[in-house]
């Protein structure tokens, strides 16, 4: 890759211009009003050397299409609510629905580029970022999602005379201490931008390069690679995405359940006297997390009553409710139905210095979903990476992340589910499907057992805690929390 090669004078004549754009705007419409009975969305990401080329094609984009089936988002400056949260959330809470165009201004791989240059991020932090947005694109991809990823380019040259033109210009387009910055850093953004291209260059989501100079010929490319991407997509060209293998075990792994002592207990006057101790323990914690801006993900999964939500509320009990949220996960919204699978997620997480409890999370993917069916074996298998991949960013943004799997036996379940049915408040959380469930239970551990082995991870750890016996499970999630919060703070 390299930009030299696209630096070819190339233009294209006002009278071809003007001759070729009604039909191809007729056409673009056309597909547009198509698309919205479709069932994926479009991204188009908008980057470049050239700022001015890249915001008059995002306004042409806006002429030439019915904004009103357009989302646009600019990248550019960040924003406190960013600033606090893992970069991508940025990305992930602006994606279109099924049917829409979405419109990124910069996006991640202006952001990739500009830390590069700018901070000094390092080239390992801009090879992790390179990492981050090929997985986000595979991701969104393998939903459905059509991404046409777009890069303007203008030899350093064509530049100087745009901003020379601009300072003797009183009117019209006006340059900014950011063009400047641009051109003063021309060459290393050409280096890493050639670098940035290889690196997230797939077959599902491929670049398209085009010399910026001429506006027609910008267009015209652009506008023609639009129309052929989505009209092949409606046809019902699918790039495949890339499904990487699943690691295979060098031996037979052990079966981590099976080898938890399902009989430990707490002693009672030891549960009285720890609960409040290590509740106290953990508001003090709390708070210094909130004043450090450190934010926590905490994650709790279990068999069906296994005391996930008896766990959590004995861990906020002493906790200020303005420090924590409790997200409960169950089936997903229509809303959600029409975004990849983890965009609900992502957009549930915690601002600097708050803790997000999940009550069930995105581990439904290779748990629920891949035992009753609703999730394809390529979408369960791919999940483990694409887990793996959420909450390593959570974390190398300094987010602690915990996750819980409270375990109990067939009998003890079966001894909840007779007394929640003799309990008035507790009889809503009975239905036939958790009696019918417990016919699949082989089937859940070992979906259990895969998902440990291949999410475990030193930086977002599992937590098998035996939990026949409430009062010791609820103090091991307690002391587990405390001992995660000590070890960042």
């Amino acid at each position: 890759m390299n930009f030299d090669n696209f630096e070819t004078g190339a233009e294209l004549s006002r009278e071809e211009f003007d001759q070729r754009t009604p039909d191809l705007r007729v056409e673009l419409l056309n597909l547009q009003f198509d698309l919205r009975s479709a069932d994926f969305a479009v991204l188009i990401l908008i980057m470049g050397d050239d700022r001015r080329a890249c915001e008059e094609l995002t306004d042409r984009m806006h002429e030439w299409f019915d904004p009103r089936g357009l989302d646009t988002e600019a990248f550019l400056d960040e924003r406190e609510e960013e600033l606090g949260r893992p970069l991508f959330w940025r990305y992930w809470r602006a994606l279109p629905p099924k049917g829409r165009i979405g419109i990124h201004l910069g996006g991640w791989a202006y952001h990739a580029v500009a830390e590069r240059i700018l901070t000094k991020g390092g080239k390992r932090r801009f090879a992790r970022r390179c990492e981050h947005a090929r997985a986000f694109e595979c991701v969104l991809t393998a939903s459905g999602m059509s991404i046409v990823k777009v890069w303007l380019h203008s030899s350093t040259k064509a530049l100087e005379k745009q901003l020379d033109r601009a300072d003797k210009n009183t009117h019209g387009w006006r340059a900014r201490e950011y063009d400047r910055t641009i051109l003063e850093h021309h060459g290393k953004i050409e280096k890493y931008g050639e670098h940035l291209i290889e690196g997230t260059e797939s077959d599902w989501a491929p670049w398209l390069v085009v010399e910026s100079t001429d506006k027609r010929h910008r267009d015209m490319v652009v506008f023609e690679h639009l129309r052929d991407r989505l009209a092949g997509r409606l046809a019902g060209a699918v790039p495949a995405p890339f499904d990487p293998p699943l690691e295979a075990h060098a031996s037979e792994p052990a079966s981590p359940l099976r080898q938890l002592d399902m009989g430990v207990t707490a002693d009672p006057a030891e549960y009285e006297k720890e609960l409040p101790r290590l509740q106290r323990r953990l508001s003090d914690l709390a708070r210094e997390a909130r004043d450090k801006g450190v934010s926590t993900v905490l994650v709790f999964e279990g068999m069906d009553a296994a005391g996930k939500g008896g766990a959590i509320r004995r861990l906020v009990r002493g906790v200020s409710a303005a420090l924590y949220r409790v997200t409960p996960i169950s089936a997903p919204t229509e809303v959600e139905r029409a975004h990849p699978y983890l965009w609900c997620f992502w957009r549930q997480m915690p601002r600097a210095g708050e803790i997000a409890i999940f009550d069930r999370s995105w581990y439904g993917r290779v748990l629920v979903e891949r035992v009753e069916g609703f999730a394809t074996q390529a979408e369960w298998t791919r999940a483990f990476g694409e887990l793996r991949d959420f909450e390593a960013q959570m974390t190398e943004h300094g987010t602690v992340v915990a996750k819980f799997w409270l375990q109990i036996d067939t009998d003890e379940q079966l001894r909840r589910f007779e007394a929640r049915e003799h309990t008035p408040y507790k009889k809503y959380k009975i239905t036939d499907d958790d009696y019918r469930n417990r016919g699949r239970w082989d089937e859940y551990v070992a979906a259990v057992d895969e998902m440990l082995l291949r999410t475990d991870a030193k930086h977002a750890p599992w937590h098998l805690i035996a939990a026949n016996d409430k009062h010791h499970a609820r103090l091991e999630v307690l002391r587990a929390v405390c001992k995660a919060l000590e070890a960042k703070l």
